[in-house]
């Protein structure tokens, strides 16, 4: 019996990735039951305190131990928290030596959505790469540069450290870590009892372009501010330097420092963004679209949108175009 320790934060956490966990692994328990089989996992709540409160005390959660009482563990699932992730982990420091320790004595570790955090301060990630939602991408960076981060992936598997992409993907990943204990027939049993997409590998299609404005570098920001104003223009980085009066090579340190994209890559995000809401609501022809974020080159501009939202513009538009899809 594989024993499993889900970890309930000592702070605001998303409840949904504790009781998603501990549904997956219990549907496999409940599953070989009727077989007249024994359950292959032990599922523990695992806590700092005997009792969290959530959203604002309309949850209460229980552990069943402690993490004084658990001296050895197979998996330890690290849920996904919600708010201001720096006092999120001050909250949860304590977990930070025990982690390491059952790692060192064996254990396997997944960590789900923003619980990537916690993980990644551990230090164990260290060189390895991991997912996180990828809304809080540019912040894990900047807290975690000796990590690879891989935030267009929904699953990673780094020998014996898991990590998933965000919100209710790490329901994949949890499939995938049945079909690795239990095996084929179990993990597409469960995907379809449960209802969970199997084998979904990116999160590109989700991703929401933001862009990262958190920072003081004032002639950077308005940088940014030009490039969102202006998508249907052609915008080369030697004109954003000369606009503002930075050289070249000065304004890409700069501008790759404040936004963790390069001036391209950030120009580039922008204008398939604006493509990607036209493909949403309107009915322009995918040419239409090119050329209304100011790109001339069909195959670039197919190519690019490709590698950014992981599907060509057609497939997009199929994907979530309400008039496309047929759906009223």
């Amino acid at each position: 019996m594989k024993h499993v320790s889900i970890l309930v934060p000592n702070s605001p956490c998303i409840l949904s990735s504790v009781i998603g966990a501990f549904k997956v692994f219990n549907t496999v328990n409940s599953t070989l039951k009727r077989q007249n089989k024994e359950p292959f996992f032990k599922i523990q709540l695992v806590g700092l305190s005997n009792e969290t409160s959530l959203y604002e005390g309309l949850f209460i959660v229980r552990p069943e131990a402690l993490i004084s009482e658990v001296h050895q563990t197979d998996l330890i699932v690290i849920p996904a928290f919600s708010g201001d992730i720096e006092s999120c982990l001050q909250l949860n420091q304590a977990y930070i030596p025990w982690i390491k320790e059952m790692f060192n004595r064996g254990a396997e570790i997944a960590s789900l959505c923003t619980g990537a955090f916690l993980l990644a301060s551990t230090g164990l990630l260290n060189g390895r790469s991991c997912s996180t939602h990828w809304m809080a991408a540019d912040a894990f960076r900047q807290a975690f540069p000796d990590v690879k981060l891989q935030h267009e992936k929904i699953i990673i598997d780094e020998m014996g450290i898991y990590s998933s992409g965000g919100a209710y993907s790490f329901l994949n990943l949890m499939i995938y870590l049945v079909e690795k204990f239990c095996g084929r027939e179990m993990a597409v049993y469960c995907s379809k009892m449960l209802e969970i997409e199997i084998e979904r590998k990116s999160q590109s299609p989700f991703a929401i372009f933001i862009g990262q404005k958190d920072h003081e570098d004032e002639s950077i920001k308005k940088a940014q501010l030009f490039m969102e104003n202006n998508v249907n223009n052609k915008i080369s980085v030697d004109q954003l330097s000369e606009m503002f009066a930075i050289s070249r090579r000065n304004f890409e340190r700069r501008f790759k420092k404040a936004t963790s994209n390069t001036p391209v890559e950030y120009l580039q995000r922008v204008k398939i963004e604006a493509a990607k809401k036209s493909l949403e609501s309107s009915r322009e022809n995918i040419n239409e679209v090119m050329y209304s974020v100011g790109y001339s080159d069909s195959k670039a501009f197919r190519t690019i949108f490709k590698k950014i939202t992981g599907l060509s513009p057609v497939n997009y538009r199929n994907k979530y175009n309400r008039e496309m899809t047929g759906i009223m």
